[in-house]
């Protein structure tokens, strides 16, 4: 008890669980210290209890780290051990309750005197298992020193010898009669090896003290009862409660269990709430459905409830609150307490939606309570995802970061690539609308990491069928929001994805329309310009609206519309607009129509608002709007007599704009389209380090000012002085004023009142400069060590790192940005400005005039008929398994890989060869026999015959139950061949409160000697015991009480066994065999007769039973008369029916054996 307390108690301060252990403490009430304190004569909770250990003697002190004490008083004083039965009656109905959660228990031994050999003893009696941990001494050392040998072998002189050696001083009170007692226990405990583990350190092959206690359990519940799927599920329970899959994997998932999915839905739920992803594994791998796991929306809804605290979590709480708020209100229901609201897919879905892109689909159903006010909130679309398990299971593991599961769920998803970037995407975003930093870094990497399980599968899918792989990555996925691969990838902003060579093939092929990419770009311009040579339509057409001829043509454009604005500005701007300026301004008014057309062009259905951040996201189109906005305010200006000038001067800067601009058209450059990417990049590092530089330049120039000129209250010379000439210094434009032989008074304004030059320094009375010349000269030379020096070289060192850093990702962001820009020129209209105006003017007529539907390209989206789509994702399967069969190939081969798999492998080697050495002597005939199972159903008739009646009763059981009159809890086989009875010894005899004189195994024999007056007696007849017990006695030894006990007479009491067998339909049998059987049916055989190891036998009174046995055929007269028997007794005898049984039936051993040799009777392994 002290032992469990302090456990208690170090586990409640080390552990952060939230609520106080329940220890509740059994102890007899005659050994308790200061137990008067304990009694209140009105009552009292809590009681007051003063712990006194040093006063206690031979008393004992109640452990104040328990919570509650069970005190169990039978009105002795100083007797230990009152409180075994009840204690162990207690936890035999704790963990019989049937609450919906099986409670173990177990006892686990450490130390221990007598006392504990009862506890031992009355636990494994109501069959709990107990675990002793050898080395912890006294009499957990005994037991586990005789552990391994046969019941025969634990003699009373051995006993003696290790109660000696474990005991010491304390073994010289320990009376003989005591030792006899104890032998006996022991022995029994021995026996019920299936309750019985000895825990040993030194043993390497049994882990820690909780695998020895788990398989305590889990032997102790295979073999207390039928092996049925009640007891494989509590083993299941408790294997998943202790998180110990490999022991789940070699003990409960083996041959003899048979699961169905249904049957392991419960154990899914436990698995994936407890987050224990080895165990979702083993229960996927064997025999649950996700399919029928999750086919209930409800259980999906109940992970999502049970969800681990996460970011996803909170929002999705958010979420809800906001459902109801909003519900509330349309349904005009007053607001109140809605912390009862549930979590509904349409919830989940909605915040899925919000991760993964308004452009997506609902993923889930809309809820029928909340669809009558939720249109009006949300736009609605009128088909809706389909259920896939795969991807409900993956979903719910991503959005709370749960790597392990993700895992799982991800190898059991239809549309695996799709749904590895959606992941990659929800990740991503949840990373940036998230607060903590360490979690968003993890959501990063885990992001990445299925960014690289796409990469792996559609590079197998691509070198195994180009065609079809790319028609992947652009078909709707119906399981993801009928949106593409493709358009998940650019989401993501999956850049390595994106630049595989097969999504490049692919750019590179809708880049060139109907036009063979092999074609040089000379042939192409050649072709454009030659238009009139083509005379086909269909390839005139072809040629026209490919994105590439487009972009020449724009490129044309371009350069023909800047060469038209610098021949306005520098030629022909005159007072009033030229015709070269009218068509300028017609040639600016085209682009801008460009422009709008592009930011309201919407063919992934993102929205307005999501379309134009996208817009405004891109550089370019800042450098468009910026150049149509100056040009717009330039024309403005241009068109007034006053600021005229001005107008003409914002237009030479929008040209400059305009011609930035035209770097733009190198972005599909594969060599240019790089660096320009690099310019970027460089630039943004520049920006950074004006403000570095700045700090130099402002404080030079501000020292420098103050000490050569005083008070110049002229801003621009200010300026001049403090910034402009300090930032020439840096380029080797040295001033001259700031030493002596360089002034020159003709060149400065004494008073600063000449505009055109700077006011003069300080002069003394000689006209000379009055500044401090060794100080302006230092100032410069520092200034120049760290501006020219330091700063210039660092600014060169960060171009270096930016340019090695950059160039190794330069080209897989060029393929990325090579998206837009094919997409942009596809979707364009062939025509180049000035004369797209048309083309613009046709889609208003089309679009917004007559309302027709925007034209459907296939190109980027293709939307497939079910038998193909369900064609091409069984390829996409199969192209996953061997992406991850080669992952693993990959992992097995590493180096550290190798090491870890040969170190089991040698140790399992080793333990085979020693195990094939001290077995090798040992092969039986078992190994070479193949064993079929067979069911035999039975009635079982017990016939009991009153010897000198002519009266016989005939009384119909049930012998496939055991019962507590009949115990059967410590036969086992080597029992049998030791051939002394069991059940006959047990210390407490059935049908009464008097306990058995314990007789070891040596003093069984009548030849051994032993004191009779000892010997206890329970008879209920007037006879003479002494006269009897000289001639009548058991033949197979004593049993430890005289008397006949509860049986109807002395001597042998004769029982007859009926067993009726007939086939199971289902077992097959070879003619040969089965006419045998024909022939001799239905013949009665006599199986067995003779001495029955029963519970209730005495000395003078035993039990000898017949077993007989009809095997009937299903088709014969004598069956139906039989069948028709059982259907009339069976309202009367509901014991009396045909049953199956086979060797897992839970039968008493004495029924066991009877059905075992019927089976080997008509050649069948029971």
């Amino acid at each position: 008890m002290k032992h469990v307390g302090r456990a208690v108690r170090d586990y409640a301060l080390s552990s952060s669980t939230q609520g106080q252990i329940v220890a509740i403490g059994v102890a007899t009430w005659g050994i308790i210290h200061n137990r008067d304190a304990l009694v209140h004569p009105e009552g009292c909770f809590p009681a007051h209890y003063v712990m006194d250990i040093e006063g206690q003697g031979r008393l004992s002190c109640l452990d104040n780290n328990h919570t509650h004490f069970l005190l169990v008083d039978d009105g002795t004083q100083g007797q230990y051990g009152v409180e075994i039965e009840l204690r162990s009656r207690l936890e035999k109905c704790i963990a019989g309750k049937q609450s919906g959660v099986t409670i173990p228990v177990v006892c686990v031994v450490l130390d221990g005197g007598p006392g504990t050999l009862n506890t031992i003893y009355n636990a494994m009696l109501n069959s709990t298992p107990c675990v002793i941990l050898e080395g912890s001494g006294r009499i957990a050392d005994v037991i586990a020193q005789v552990a391994g040998l046969p019941p025969g072998r634990i003699t009373i002189a051995l006993i003696h010898q290790l109660m000696k050696k474990f005991f010491g001083e304390e073994y010289e009170r320990f009376p003989d009669l005591k030792i006899i007692e104890w032998t006996k226990k022991i022995q029994d405990i021995i026996r019920m090896s299936q309750l019985l583990t000895v825990f040993r350190i030194s043993d390497d092959d049994q882990g820690d003290v909780d695998v020895a206690i788990l398989q305590a359990l889990l032997k102790a519940s295979r073999t207390s009862e039928s092996l049925g799927i009640d007891c494989w599920k509590r083993q299941l329970e408790l294997a998943i409660a202790w998180n110990r899959v490999d022991i789940a994997e070699t003990e409960i998932f083996t041959e003899e269990s048979h699961w169905k999915s249904s049957d392991l839905h419960w154990a899914m739920l436990s698995a994936l709430v407890g987050n224990k992803p080895q165990f979702v594994r083993l229960l996927l791998e064997n025999g649950v459905n996700l399919r029928d796991f999750l086919q209930e929306e409800e259980t999906l809804c109940e992970l999502y409830k049970e969800m681990p605290g996460c970011f996803f979590l909170g929002k999705l709480a958010k979420r809800v609150q906001n459902s109801s708020r909003i519900r509330r209100r349309v349904i005009g229901i007053r607001s109140r307490n809605h912390s009862g609201e549930l979590i509904t897919m349409t919830h989940v879905s909605g915040e899925v939606r919000h991760l993964l892109g308004s452009f997506t689909q609902p993923l889930y159903l809309p809820s029928t309570t909340i669809n009558q006010f939720n249109m009006s909130i949300e736009d609605s679309s009128s088909s809706v995802t389909p259920r896939d398990p795969g991807r409900d299971l993956f979903l719910w593991a991503i959005v709370q970061n749960n790597k392990e599961l993700a895992e799982i769920a991800w190898e059991q998803c239809r549309d695996c690539m799709s749904a590895a970037l959606a992941a990659s995407q929800i990740l991503k975003k949840l990373a940036a609308e998230g607060s903590d930093a360490d979690e968003a870094e993890e959501m990063k990497e885990l992001a990445n990491h299925y960014e690289k399980h796409a990469i792996g599968v559609f590079s197998q899918c691509h070198n195994s069928d180009e065609d079809r792989a790319r028609k992947l990555l652009v078909h709707a996925s119906p399981l993801w929001g009928r949106t593409t691969c493709l358009r998940l990838a650019l989401e993501a902003d999956d850049k390595s994805f994106v630049a595989q060579s097969g999504v490049q093939a692919l750019l590179t092929q809708i880049w060139c329309g109907e036009l063979s990419v092999d074609n040089p770009v000379w042939r192409v311009m050649v072709c454009m310009v030659f238009f009139p040579l083509i005379y086909t339509s269909f390839l005139l057409v072809s040629l026209y609206s490919s994105p590439q001829v487009k972009f020449f043509w724009n490129i044309v454009s371009y350069f023909a519309f800047l060469f038209l604005f610098a021949v306005v500005l520098m030629i022909d701007f005159q007072d009033l607009p030229s015709p070269l300026e009218l068509l300028l301004y017609i040639w600016l008014l085209s682009l801008v129509c460009e422009e709008v057309r592009q930011l309201f062009h919407d063919p992934d259905g993102f929205g307005f608002r999501k379309k134009s951040k996208m817009y405004i996201n891109d550089l370019w189109n800042i450098l468009d709007v910026l150049s149509i906005i100056l040009f717009i305010i330039g024309l403005a200006l241009r068109l007034t007599t006053v600021l005229f000038y001005a107008g003409k001067v914002l237009l030479c800067i929008d040209f400059v704009v305009f011609c930035l601009r035209l770097m733009a058209i190198f972005t599909i450059s594969k060599t240019l389209g790089p660096k320009i990417i690099i310019v970027k990049r460089m630039m943004m590092d520049m920006f950074f380090f004006m403000f570095l530089l700045s700090i130099w330049v402002v404080a030079y120039g501000v020292a420098k000012q103050g000490i050569l000129i005083h008070n110049d209250n002229r801003l621009d010379w200010i300026l001049r002085g403090a910034v402009y000439e300090p930032y020439l210094i840096i380029f080797g434009d040295f001033p001259q004023n700031i030493e002596y032989s360089g002034f020159d008074l003709n060149s400065c304004s004494m008073n600063g009142t000449d505009p055109l030059k700077p006011k003069c320094p300080v002069l003394n009375e000689s006209q000379t400069p009055a500044f401090p010349e060794w100080l302006t000269i230092i100032m410069l030379c520092v200034y120049l060590l760290f501006a020219n020096i330091l700063l210039l070289n660092l600014l060169i060192a960060i171009f270096n790192f930016t340019f090695q850093e950059v160039q190794d990702n330069t080209d897989r962001i060029w393929k990325f940005q090579r998206y837009e820009l094919i997409k942009e020129y596809h979707s364009r209209p062939a025509a180049p400005p000035p004369f797209i105006i048309l083309s613009h003017l046709y889609i208003f007529i089309r679009n917004v005039v007559l309302c027709r539907p925007p034209i459907v390209c296939k190109e980027f989206k293709n939307e497939l008929l079910e038998s193909e789509e369900e064609e091409l994702l069984s390829w996409e399967a199969l192209m996953k398994d061997r992406y991850l069969q080669s992952t693993q190939q990959e992992q097995s081969q590493s180096m550290e890989r190798r090491i870890l798999d040969t170190s089991p492998a040698v140790d399992y080697g080793q333990s085979e060869i020693s195990g094939f050495c001290s077995k090798r002597s040992t092969v039986t005939e078992s190994a070479t026999i193949f064993f079929i199972r067979s069911h035999i159903f039975i009635i079982i008739f017990q016939i009991f015959h009153m010897s000198l009646l002519p009266l016989v009763c005939l009384h119909f059981y049930s012998a496939l139950t055991t019962t507590d009159e009949s115990p059967d809890t410590y036969v086992s086989t080597s029992e049998k061949e030791d051939g002394f009875h069991v059940n006959a010894r047990q210390f407490h005899y059935p049908g009464s409160k008097v306990t058995r004189f314990p007789v070891p195994d040596e003093k069984v024999p009548w030849e051994a000697s032993i004191s009779l007056s000892v010997t206890r007696d329970v008879c209920k007849m007037s006879v003479c015991l002494m006269c009897v017990s000289s001639v009548i006695r058991n033949p197979q030894g004593r049993t430890g009480i005289r008397g006949r006990g509860t049986l109807s007479r002395l001597g042998p009491n004769l029982h007859v066994d009926l067993v009726l067998t007939r086939w199971v339909v289902s077992c097959p049998l070879s003619y040969s065999h089965k006419d045998r059987i024909l022939r001799i049916l239905p013949s009665l055989f006599q199986v067995f007769e003779g001495y029955v190891d029963d519970c209730r036998n005495t000395d003078n009174a035993w039990v000898e039973t017949t077993v007989l046995n009809i095997h009937l055929d299903r088709s014969s007269p004598l069956m139906v008369d039989i069948s028709n028997m059982v259907r009339t007794l069976l309202p009367a005898y509901g014991s009396l029916l045909w049953q199956e049984v086979s060797g897992r039936a839970r039968l008493s051993s004495n029924q066991r054996e009877s059905l075992r040799q019927i089976a080997e009777l008509h050649n069948r392994k029971f």
